[in-house]
């Protein structure tokens, strides 16, 4: 069978390598894809938002699925296009995707599913948020556009005055565009964070073993936030007890509300939760795989991913036996352009690729690359997502770490600490 995955990130490069091991696949298409998908599948020079373009791809190729790696061509409902065509695809419909694409509709969802998470406020201009800020007491708070920008539109703010320049850099200056519409206000949650995803077709679930993402720039969780630095999986500050209660009190309320509100969920959900001293609370659901746990995950994967996909789409998921793993863990480092999360120049060679690859147990992501007469050049602001097992996290960080030492660019740099919150639990 062919595979078609639209997108060009480190995620799609991570699922073109993984499908590509299927020994029912012939080939594995990546749509626009980048200079690591070109070396396991082929690119297709489509946008994610060329719907039409990808639907005749589709049904010209023969392709029997489709994978929608990220969360925005699903949030313009993707899905309901191929569906509507007949075409078999992975991921949610366009009413589900507000799970991820609005946070004011998901936090309205938790709510009535009785799910735990923390106390919120939303708003349709500045004015409003900021009348709020001047009544409340100055308590540290977290101010998010309530659309989708690419994992930046989130300020944990400790003070008022920086809550204050949140909401007018959301709400008046519009950093994040359409996003900034409305904006949420939510409680300030303590703890520390993990992610879990489950796989669901609607009736059944399929929970994957716990990540750790890090988000904040630099070490020690210090500088802005970013679409994530690095991961590691499994998170041992999830143990299997917690495993079973999110799944129980978090997941199934959440497909079951999705239900009854007539926004039937089918695809990946991904919980980013706070576990808190009175357990794990949500801050957010995505609708896709994240980027960069996907990397670690799949790494660990032994089941043949393409099997669960197809009963996802296919709602055959209940008869699919349970999911083989790794026992190592995974270790996934992000190397970034100099000035990412902010501006950055593109078009840098990259070295020592080649070197990085013999490194025993790694697998090197692309994410923001491509190819400019055959050299892999940088082209985005997460450029690579060195990944690597080990018999022990310490010990699957100093592959990921010794693979990184491997490459160089002008302007490359990482987080030094990937991993390292495991060492403290």
């Amino acid at each position: 069978m062919k595979v078609l995955v639209i997108g060009n990130g480190g995620r799609e490069h991570a699922l073109v390598w993984k499908i590509a091991q299927s020994p029912r696949v012939e080939r594995v298409f990546c749509a626009p894809g980048n200079a690591g998908t070109a070396a396991d599948g082929e690119n297709v020079n489509l946008s994610p938002s060329d719907f039409a373009g990808l639907v005749r791809f589709v049904k010209d190729n023969q392709v029997a699925l489709t994978v929608v790696g990220p969360e925005a061509p699903l949030a313009a409902g993707i899905v309901d296009v191929f569906e509507r065509e007949k075409l078999r695809v992975f991921g949610p419909s366009k009413a589900a995707a507000e799970l991820e694409a609005s946070k004011g509709f998901c936090k309205d969802l938790l709510r009535n599913a009785a799910v735990p998470s923390g106390d919120y406020h939303t708003f349709r201009d500045a004015e409003g948020a900021i009348r709020f800020l001047q009544e409340r007491e100055d308590v540290p708070i977290v101010i998010k556009a309530d659309g989708l920008a690419a994992g930046k539109g989130v300020f944990v703010c400790d003070r008022r005055d920086e809550a204050l320049e949140a909401v007018k850099q959301i709400a008046a200056d519009k950093v994040f565009g359409a996003a900034g519409d409305r904006l949420v206000i939510e409680e300030r949650l303590h703890g520390q964070e993990a992610s879990v995803l489950a796989i669901t077709d609607g009736q059944t679930l399929v929970t994957l073993p716990p990540a750790q993402d890090h988000k904040r720039a630099y070490d020690a969780d210090a500088g802005p936030n970013t679409g994530g630095m690095g991961a590691y999986s499994p998170a041992p500050l999830v143990d299997e007890p917690m495993l079973h209660w999110v799944e129980e009190h978090i997941f199934v309320p959440t497909v079951h509300a999705m239900k009854r509100a007539r926004r039937p969920f089918r695809g990946v959900l991904y919980a980013g939760l706070m576990i808190t001293n009175q357990g794990p609370k949500v801050l957010e659901y995505n609708v896709r795989f994240g980027d960069p746990e996907c990397q670690p995950t799949l790494l660990r994967l032994k089941s043949d991913l393409v099997d669960v996909l197809e009963a996802t789409a296919d709602g055959s998921l209940d008869r699919l036996g349970p999911l083989e793993w790794d026992p190592r863990p995974a270790v996934c480092v992000v190397m970034a352009s100099e000035g990412y999360p902010g501006d950055y120049a593109k078009g840098y060679p990259i070295r020592g690729l080649a070197e990085a690859a013999q490194v025993p147990d790694v697998k090197v992501f692309h994410a923001g690359t491509t190819l400019k007469d055959g050299q892999v050049v940088t082209s985005g602001g997460r450029v690579l997502g060195v990944t690597a097992l080990g018999n022990s996290i310490p010990l699957a960080k100093l592959q990921a770490y010794t693979a990184v030492k491997c490459i160089r660019w002008d302007g490359a740099w990482c987080r030094k600490d990937i991993s390292d919150k495991a060492a403290v639990i």
